[in-house]
């Protein structure tokens, strides 16, 4: 199994609006895709130097094939509007992290 993580740090000035963006349109258009299983929002416990607040979303997938998949056929149309919509007060990166044992 592997978690495509990623990471954003949000400024204030626009939190509210990127919530809910996230919560009903991005993380469910992303599952559409039908290339992850699940997906969990948690909120990263930092207070960063820079401000704002951070987030890190997980999605499941079965395999690092179907997630260069996900690079080729989706993630290119998705992240745009993300740009679009808040520009340089997102600041996003991913991660990718193989599932090893769960206890």
């Amino acid at each position: 199994m592997i978690l495509y993580n990623v990471t954003t740090n949000i400024h204030e000035s626009v939190h509210d609006q990127w919530m809910i963006w996230m919560q009903h349109k991005h993380i469910p258009e992303v599952l559409a895709t039908g290339k992850f299983s699940s997906a969990r929002m948690v909120r990263v416990l930092v207070e960063e130097e820079m401000g704002g607040v951070t987030y890190s979303v997980q999605y499941t997938t079965d395999s690092k094939e179907t997630l260069e998949k996900y690079y080729q056929e989706d993630a290119p149309a998705l992240r745009e509007e993300g740009t679009k919509l808040f520009g340089d007060r997102m600041l996003t990166f991913i991660t990718e992290l193989e599932l090893i044992s769960e206890h």
